[in-house]
């Protein structure tokens, strides 16, 4: 799991509430977090292989996807799956060395290994946790953008440097300021604690409450950009705005579900800390609590991995093709297949061919001002098949549509 106490519990002069939650059933906290973790990374991994299937075809049409949209979401599960990774390897290691706890809580020990290991695999984890929440929100971001105005190459990169750079920045400064002056030797008190805490938190409440926002103005632009481009707001625009708001609602429900048990267990320690002794009867309720939320955290925290690969992309299943052969002609095919496709979706003479090509040439700029509406469009419901096959055959197949109906009035009246 992911939690700052964690990092305050390599101190040997932790405070009490910490080393109340994390000295509890730590043989039984170990197993729950590595199972979750483990159980999370595997289908996690399995989710975002490449699949024998082609992913997001109907038929013979390829549907590419956007490249800042996939690149974000690919991004994300990775930073997930190094975070489960480092949640393995400390789970594994307190499971198989128990004494290594015992070695962390002796003050001034001359062995630092313990204390090594501690705060290593603690910042470990809460870097990728953390670059997840940032990453996260970029992808909020990036989806108004795209629908807004537009975004490329170039954001990618800017969401690069924003993403790891405060990762880095807040993961350091929040640990240097915890183990001041050393971390055998950790300052005492509440008010040294909070700035560690709240770079590790910040991030998080930033996804809680800014991506909700965007989220909503995205459905809504999409909704009126629906209306703009077809005229009208048929049935099929409704489900397709239906499904971009429902994909956006299951990223954020796996979030308040991986995340909220930490502000809850967090909100109560701070409560226990603040009191002369939590050992008092009276703070029972709250210590139990504290401790529910404590394994909660254990487990749902590393399940953000895979929650998150069913939120983006569904269930891929399990048909993996690890072919590098076949990706390779997968990849040819898409790219020389796609004029011959729009030749043969309704073959027609020589004739009504020059006129379509009139009629093509005619709406090129059309096309191209709509090219934009329509990648816009395919980044929001990327992962459901459904709404973007609806969405590609609506404004790209259409032209087809409309230049067949001109070419058979013209065929009938070479005919007639």
């Amino acid at each position: 799991m992911a939690s700052p106490r964690l990092e305050t519990f390599c101190c040997p002069n932790r405070d009490a509430a910490t080393d109340f939650v994390v000295s509890f059933q730590p043989v039984l906290f170990g197993a729950l977090s590595l199972g979750s973790a483990a159980l999370s990374l595997v289908f996690a991994v399995l989710q975002i292989l490449p699949k024998r299937k082609g992913y997001r075809r109907l038929g013979q049409y390829s549907l590419p996807r956007p490249a800042s949209s996939s690149r974000i979401l690919f991004i994300i599960s990775i930073c997930d799956i190094l975070g489960c990774a480092g949640i393995i390897v400390r789970s594994s290691v307190w499971l198989g060395l128990p004494n290594i706890i015992d070695h962390i809580s002796v003050a001034n020990s001359t062995d630092a290994l313990p204390e090594v290991f501690c705060v290593g695999s603690a910042m470990w984890i809460q870097l990728f946790f953390s670059t997840s929440f940032w990453w996260t929100f970029c992808y909020a971001v990036d989806v108004f953008l795209v629908v807004k105005t537009s975004a490329g190459i170039s954001t990618i990169i800017l969401y690069h440097m924003i993403t790891w750079g405060l990762a880095v920045l807040l993961c350091v400064e929040g640990v240097a300021m915890l183990y001041y002056p050393s971390i055998s030797d950790c300052e005492q008190g509440l008010q040294h604690a909070i700035p560690h805490y709240v770079t590790t938190y910040a991030p998080m409440l930033l996804v809680f409450v800014a991506n909700p926002i965007f989220f909503s103005r995205t459905v809504s632009a999409v909704t009126s950009l629906l209306k703009r481009r077809q005229g009208i707001y048929t049935e099929n625009e409704r489900q397709l705005a239906n499904e971009i708001k429902m994909r956006f609602f299951k990223i954020m429900l796996v979030f308040f579900i991986c995340w909220v048990p930490n502000i809850i267990n967090e909100s109560l320690l701070f409560y226990l800390e603040m009191q002369t002794d939590i050992n008092n009867n009276k703070f029972r309720d709250i210590r139990n609590a504290a401790l529910i939320t404590w394994f909660i955290m254990g487990i749902l925290n590393p399940m953000q991995a895979f929650l998150n690969t069913l939120a983006f992309h569904g269930w891929t299943g399990f048909d993996v093709d690890l072919s590098l052969q076949r990706r390779r002609e997968l990849a040819w095919d898409s790219v020389s297949t796609s004029v011959p496709n729009s030749a043969t979706h309704n073959p027609i003479v020589g004739t009504t061919l020059l006129h379509q090509s009139h009629i093509q040439e005619a709406k090129k700029n059309m096309m191209g001002n709509g090219q934009h509406h329509s990648d816009a469009i395919s980044v929001l419901s990327e992962g459901s098949e459904s709404s973007t096959v609806e969405i590609h055959i609506s404004s790209e197949l259409r032209d087809y549509d409309d230049v067949d109906a001109d070419g058979e009035s013209l065929e009938n009246s070479v005919r007639h």
